[in-house]
This record gives structure tokens, sequence and C-alpha cells, in this order.
């Protein structure tokens, strides 16, 4: 998997667990049938219904884009800040894209049920970790089996627990 394969996805899984990161690049999706998985796409497809939804650039997606005063606004749609973190850097990935074909741009993490919003900046010394995370990415979905897993706190609730603890 080259750079211009990796995705905001990744960079969000890979800030989730390294494991999910590697079966999302060998195309084996989670369980569909996951009440969480389905709880996301609802809020997903009915939130922010006046803005532009779901606007490809390269090989990235970007949930909403809007204007406001005068400048571009990049916002991700979550269902819970319980994953802040790797919604952030998501999201600095996609403003990194940006930032790389010289568009300038703001983010925002929207997290409807909970009415509110978070501002994202990419900076300097995001750019850098970012830079770390897509080489790890890289070594990660090279690799002809997963990694371990990890167990974390996110486990319990993971599309792909069946995969790792069956």
């Amino acid at each position: 998997m080259g750079v211009s394969e990796i995705n905001g996805t990744l960079i969000w899984y890979y800030n989730i667990c390294k494991k999910e990161v590697w079966f999302m690049s060998h195309s084996i999706v989670p369980d569909q049938g996951d009440e969480n998985i389905d709880l996301g796409k609802f809020i997903h497809e009915f939130s922010y219904k006046r803005d532009d939804k779901e606007v490809s650039f390269g090989n990235v997606k970007f949930d909403v884009v809007f204007q406001s005063k005068q400048e571009l606004v990049i916002g991700e749609t979550k269902k819970s800040s319980k994953y802040e973190q790797a919604s952030k850097w998501q999201l600095m990935y996609y403003l990194k894209v940006l930032n790389d074909a010289g568009i300038n741009a703001r983010g925002v993490l929207l997290y409807p049920q909970e009415r509110k919003r978070t501002d994202v900046n990419l900076n300097d010394k995001a750019i850098k970790k970012l830079e770390v995370m897509v080489n790890d990415i890289e070594r990660i979905t090279n690799l002809n089996i997963p990694p371990e897993i990890e167990s974390n706190r996110y486990c319990i609730k993971c599309g792909y627990r069946e995969y790792c603890f069956a």
C-alpha cells in the first residue's frame, strides 16, 4: 500500500488499534450487523443535511464541507466523542491533504448526539506526527499477518472483536 492509498479511516483506526489497520487494508470488513456500526451510519446519514456531504478529494472523503466567515471548513461527523483523539488525527490528515494541495482550511469535529463541536487545526508538529503515522501504516499494511492484539478499552465494542477473540 502506498501513501496515495492511505485515507482518513486508516488514520482513525491507527489511533485506536493497529490490528484494525491491517484488517481494513486487507479488505476485511467489521461485523456489519454490529449495532455501533449501524448507529454511526444513521447519524452520518441524517445529520447536517443543509451542508454538502461526502465530498471526495483525491483518496479522502470529507463528511461535511461548508463556508464560515469566508473560510473553508471541513467537518467530520462522529456518533460520540469517545474516540476524540483518533477523530482529531483523522481530520488533521484531511487538512494535511488539502494543505499539500495548496488549500487552506480548518476542521471541526461534529458530535450531533452530544450537541458538541470541537475545532481542529493543523500545525507543523501535527504534520510531523502524521508523517510518522503514515509510515507506520505502510509498514503494518505490508505485513503478511496482522499484528498481535493490543487489548484496550475499545475492544469490547469493536466490530472486529470476533476476529481477534474467536
